[in-house]
């Protein structure tokens, strides 16, 4: 654990300290312009995930060096292929925001993204439920390739508030570390070493060095290179881990709920998730492409509602952190199911009334007005 920690503070102080200069950079090459779904009113750098991705491939080159993490680089393969996907993640993403690609060609980046990584032999080579076998070849590259994109995706819809997507990524790196961790040492109590836990760490460790910059009023966006790069770990360590759990005996894992491997990705990402399936249908049904930008997200629906930028943003931390970590609470069985589905449970009522406290008080101020005529 102690060297995880000293690999997240590694990259944390990478990407803090190198986004100033990032910044400095992209405010010469050319600022992000304002556009009307946008909320901040002059133009600021983008370009961040640049210092992102640096601090996150520098952190696996000093892993590389560390005896206790060998094991996570016996396979050469995955390591190769995340190394190759996040380089490439870069240079799309630095195009993107230099010169605004048109959403096919972004998605023709992301599919081209995935690619490379399944290249590296990191398949989804079964579902988590059931542990049922998908046949080898062709359905295991295409399923590979469409969650990476997915979670690419998903993760670029929540980036609309400063700080929103480099705070719900590390938070779900939290939440996703601790699993991995524990699942490593639950399999082998000699040997910690976890490929997804490694990149769970860098990953925290870049997101929380980015998110003084970013967080409002925001100095520096983290542009397409940022939102990639948390996708495409976030969806590679989940992959990961089903592989992990599939290939270890039934009984080592008897008191994890059979849907956690699977669970628990979706839970890490359920608030963008939830923002992409509806932006698709709110789109799809105004006869729009899905692709197509718009003022509708949720962090918009809260700040139209009367929250500021930053109350926005930690509503929609606290949605995260429920959902993230009230999921890897069930892993330890040291927790009684009924007090975590308790808790869970205050907690949401909590969240949902803080959500709609600018709604409930306009709603009581009104019938009050209502009253005194």
């Amino acid at each position: 654990m102690r060297l995880y920690l000293l690999l997240i503070g590694l990259t944390f102080a990478i990407s803090f300290l190198l986004t100033p200069l990032v910044r400095r950079i992209g405010a010469r090459v050319g600022p992000s312009e304002v556009r009307e779904r946008d909320v901040h009113k002059s133009p600021i750098p983008k370009l961040g995930g640049v210092a992102m991705i640096v601090a996150i491939l520098l952190g696996l080159a000093v892993a590389s060096r560390m005896d206790f993490l060998q094991g996570s680089f016996r396979d050469p393969g995955p390591v190769l292929g995340v190394l190759a996907a996040a380089i490439l993640a870069l240079v799309i993403g630095v195009i993107d925001d230099l010169r605004d690609l048109s959403w096919y060609y972004k998605l023709g980046g992301q599919i081209l993204i995935g690619a490379v990584a399944v290249s590296g032999g990191i398949r989804l080579e079964a579902m988590p439920v059931g542990w049922i076998g998908i046949p080898s070849g062709p359905a295991q590259w295409l399923l590979t390739v469409f969650l990476i994109v997915l979670t690419m995706n998903a993760i670029n819809f929540v980036d609309g508030l400063d700080g929103l997507a480099a705070g719900v990524g590390a938070i779900g790196a939290t939440a996703f570390f601790v699993y991995c961790y524990w699942l490593a040492r639950t399999i082998n109590q000699y040997d910690n070493s976890n490929f997804a836990a490694l990149l769970m760490a860098l990953l925290l460790g870049a997101c929380l060095g980015f998110l003084p910059h970013n967080f409002n009023p925001a100095k520096i966006f983290m542009g397409e290179s940022g939102v990639m790069v948390i996708g495409l770990l976030m969806a590679v360590a989940a992959i990961m881990v089903t592989g992990d759990v599939g290939a270890q005996e039934g009984y080592r894992f008897r008191n994890i709920p059979a849907y956690m491997p699977i669970l628990l990705p979706v839970a890490v990402i359920l608030l963008p998730l939830l923002d992409l399936a509806l932006a698709v249908i709110r789109r799809t049904a105004n006869g729009r492409s899905p692709f197509s930008a718009d003022r509708g997200h949720l962090h918009h629906k809260l700040v139209d509602g009367g929250y500021t930028q930053r109350q926005a943003v930690l509503v929609l931390y606290l949605w995260s952190a429920i959902v993230a970590f009230g999921s890897v609470a069930f892993i330890f069985k040291e927790f009684d199911w009924h007090i975590i589905v308790g808790v869970n449970a205050l907690l949401t009522v909590g969240a949902a009334i803080l959500t709609m406290w600018p709604w409930l008080r306009r709603s009581v101020s009104a019938r009050r007005q209502r009253r005194g005529m």
